[in-house]
């Protein structure tokens, strides 16, 4: 499924539940959030996004806290997931996602390759209305995608939408 036709499809299942979406983005540098914007009529289920690319941001607009960051650097699930949550507790969002990763063509390690990304969605437990991360059900997952720095930012991005995708799909509307 191309970009437009996932984000209408995605649009439609956050409105059916009444649910608004936050994004919490490192390596794509707000991709998530403009290929939700570039929808008309987003406003009624995008409610905002955060673009987090330095630690600093992340720890100031997320309160992800710092030793998390020393401990597991920055692309790393445990980052993704505070990142997730951050992202809830920052606004009136009750569906997030987040991603972090390196892009390239620099910053990798043998242990986080270039093109190495962590994920993470989170949605309300119970299935209701309610908003934060005391409330939230949160699946993170690391993946690792070929291509230069482009490449590896659109397949981010079309990953994090797809399964947030699938996970509303698993879930009661």
């Amino acid at each position: 499924m191309n970009t437009t036709n996932m984000v209408s499809t995605l649009a439609a299942a956050l409105l059916q539940r009444g649910w608004l979406l936050a994004s919490a983005e490192s390596c794509t540098g707000g991709l998530i959030a403009a290929a939700c914007t570039d929808l008309a009529g987003s406003s009624q289920w995008f409610e905002r996004g955060f673009v987090s690319y330095s630690n600093d941001a992340k720890q100031d607009m997320l309160g992800v806290p710092a030793a998390l960051l020393s401990q597991h650097g920055a692309v790393s699930e445990p980052v993704a997931q505070a990142m997730v949550l951050g992202a809830l507790n920052h606004s009136q969002a009750q569906v997030a996602l987040a991603v972090t990763g390196i892009a390239g063509p620099t910053g990798g390690s043998p242990s986080k390759p270039v093109g190495t990304v962590c994920f993470a969605w989170a949605l309300p437990t119970d299935g209701g209305p309610t908003v934060g991360a005391e409330t939230a059900w949160v699946k993170v997952q690391t993946c690792h995608f070929e291509g230069d720095r482009g490449a590896v930012r659109l397949a981010t991005q079309q990953h994090a939408l797809s399964e947030l995708l699938t996970l509303l799909n698993q879930r009661p509307a």
